[in-house]
């Protein structure tokens, strides 16, 4: 076989173990929703949907499985952590990319990637220690549980990976539109604001993204500070729990197969449905506005 045959060879192995492995991961994420959607839509069988989504009475004992305060708590304590994370994180971007010296860049990066790698349940067992204790003395709190504790870790574990993949979108935008903004009298600041931010903006879209799926699916450090209470919450400072959180509290205790089983994998399949119903929604912000 010439050098040329054997070249063209392993280009079609290569080829064809990239399909092969596209095909193999699209199989595997298919086949995980349609088994969790078809346990969960079980559900139904024995609770009606409007008793499950707008009912907040959750007491499998009696057969009440309302979730509207798991689906409540999930959404509340994600949209505060970007709310809170979003503008820190797109703040330390700015800095990184057009602001920071090298040598200051050469620490600070690392830095953001191992707070990347912190597990978890560090943040919860920090924010427990730490913050809870702050919330319950200063505020006057009852225990100092609740969204608000539970937000505040979100938005510390959000934050990195914000800043990150902003840093790079921002480094990705071309030096000759912030001259050009520059030459023609704008301030530096009018120049990010209304040149640089808006070139990065899918960039920076992505990176809300990211960090919404990874907030709203995070499980360990939400459980261990939003306080596990199945009620609605009416204040940020209220004890509730989310869909992760009472999945975890609970599946250890039910049987498969059971109504309170399929209603543990319903809330794990309305989980899925909200990441994948932010992801649509902020894309199609993000191709309006580059529009």
């Amino acid at each position: 076989m010439t050098e040329a045959a054997r070249q063209k060879f392993y280009d079609k192995c290569g080829r064809y173990l990239f399909i092969a492995s596209a095909c193999l991961m699209t199989i595997l994420i298919f086949s995980i929703i349609i088994f969790i959607g078809r346990q969960g839509l079980l559900t139904f069988g024995e609770v009606s949907p409007l008793e499950f989504f707008f009912s907040a009475a959750w007491d499998p004992s009696a057969k009440h499985f309302g979730a509207l305060s798991f689906i409540m708590g999930s959404l509340l304590s994600t949209l505060v952590a970007v709310a809170i994370g979003t503008p820190l994180g797109l703040s330390g971007a700015i800095f990184l990319a057009k602001v920071a010296p090298d040598w200051l860049k050469r620490i600070m990066r690392p830095a953001c990637d191992l707070y990347v790698a912190i597990p978890s349940v560090v943040y919860g067992y920090m924010g427990l220690i730490l913050l809870v204790p702050i919330l319950r003395e200063y505020l006057h709190l009852p225990t100092g549980f609740g969204v608000m504790a539970a937000s505040l870790v979100l938005a510390i574990m959000i934050m990195p990976t914000i800043l990150t993949i902003s840093t790079d979108a921002l480094n990705a935008v071309p030096k000759a539109l912030g001259e050009a903004s520059l030459a023609l009298g704008a301030t530096w600041w009018q120049t990010i604001w209304h040149v640089v931010l808006p070139a990065a903006r899918p960039g920076i879209m992505t990176a809300i993204v990211l960090a919404m799926a990874r907030a709203v699916g995070e499980t360990m450090a939400v459980q261990m500070l939003i306080g596990n209470t199945p009620q609605l919450a009416t204040s940020l400072f209220m004890p509730t729990a989310t869909l992760t959180s009472d999945i975890v509290v609970e599946m250890g205790n039910t049987p498969f197969g059971s109504a309170w089983g399929n209603a543990l994998f319903l809330m794990a399949f309305v989980l899925l449905i909200l990441s994948l119903g932010m992801i649509l929604l902020i894309r199609k912000f993000s191709q309006r506005s580059v529009a």
